[in-house]
């Protein structure tokens, strides 16, 4: 509670200054994918295109429509939505038809975040989730792979060759840092999506503490998974979707701890799940599940590592 003096609130301490709000950050954001969104074009054309569009339209439309059903203010404005629709683009293969990514749209925006309360009260991230149930909905349409520059479909991308479940020729390790490679869209080039991820960092927008964590977990344990082959640590890190996910979705801030200890455990729980489910799971890509499972364990990290209040009277000197 707070009184309001001179049309000023005052409130009690913490009291924080920051003249960032949430369009400026998500502009940032949106400044920071769209290198890697462009490369997505290069290499998918038509296919990206389309579901680029269509994925932010969708997101636009379905959080205008269900602010003004459920009597909210219209927030348009402030791109998150644009932020929603295109990560979810960035998480679909080109082949995907138009309809089944204004599916998953609407869905993050309305299931994941709406009905939560919107912008900050979603405790999952809405672009993820809305994957998830795609992936669950429409498996076929969702890991029918096209080959870059092409129109063809491919046998597999780079994490469904080391499941050894096709025999074809990995692709080079260059290939798949710039982003020749079949797979979803934001698999396309890792080195746009670190520089993207260095401009956040530069911007402050956000820390690295996750994206550094989680990398690095996943850089040792598919070290140790793979039985000490040192080759399989940049082919697990460039393939895949480890580099959006680390840098523009683990990060998130509705969905990831705010404590700093618990950052660090739930970092290093992406990169666990993740390396664990590449390896001995059924599915080649752990990204997406393993920051949804840590998106729900957050709140929780933060309740029982919140660090110690100043003042606080030690339990022993009552």
């Amino acid at each position: 509670m707070g009184l309001k003096i001179n049309e000023r609130m005052i409130s009690s301490s913490p009291h924080i200054r920051s003249n960032e709000d949430v369009s400026k950050i998500m502009k940032d954001v949106l400044i920071a994918l769209l290198p890697a969104t462009f490369a997505s074009v290069y290499f998918f054309r038509w296919g990206a295109i389309i579901n680029i569009v269509v994925g932010i339209v969708g997101a636009v439309l379905s959080e205008y429509i269900c602010q003004k059903i459920m009597k909210r203010r219209v927030t348009i404005k402030d791109f998150s939505a644009v932020i929603t629709g295109l990560l979810l683009a960035m998480n679909v293969p080109a082949s995907v038809p138009w309809w089944i990514t204004l599916v998953g749209s609407v869905f993050a925006i309305v299931i994941a975040k709406q009905i939560f309360g919107g912008l900050g009260y979603n405790f999952i991230n809405p672009a993820l989730v809305a994957r998830a149930a795609l992936l669950e909905a429409y498996p076929y349409q969702m890991t029918a792979w096209i080959a870059p520059k092409t129109d063809t479909l491919s046998k597999a991308t780079p994490l469904a060759i080391t499941k050894a479940t096709v025999v074809v020729e990995a692709p080079s390790l260059f290939d798949m840092f710039i982003g020749n490679i079949p797979g979803a869209l934001g698999e396309t080039s890792s080195a746009l999506l670190i520089l993207g991820g260095c401009y956040l960092l530069y911007r402050k927008v956000i820390s690295p503490r996750i994206p550094l964590i989680y990398i690095g977990t996943v850089a040792a344990l598919t070290f140790i998974f793979s039985g000490f082959n040192l080759m399989m640590i940049p082919y697990n890190l460039f393939a895949g979707g480890l580099m959006l996910g680390a840098f523009f979705m683990a990060t998130d801030y509705s969905s990831s701890p705010v404590n700093p200890k618990a950052q660090v455990l739930y970092a290093f729980g992406c990169g666990l799940l993740t390396s664990i489910i590449r390896y001995y799971g059924g599915y080649p890509e752990g990204v997406s599940y393993s920051i949804l499972l840590m998106n729900v364990a957050a709140p929780l990290m933060d309740k029982f590592m919140k660090p110690r209040v100043f003042g606080e009277v030690s339990k022993y000197e009552k």
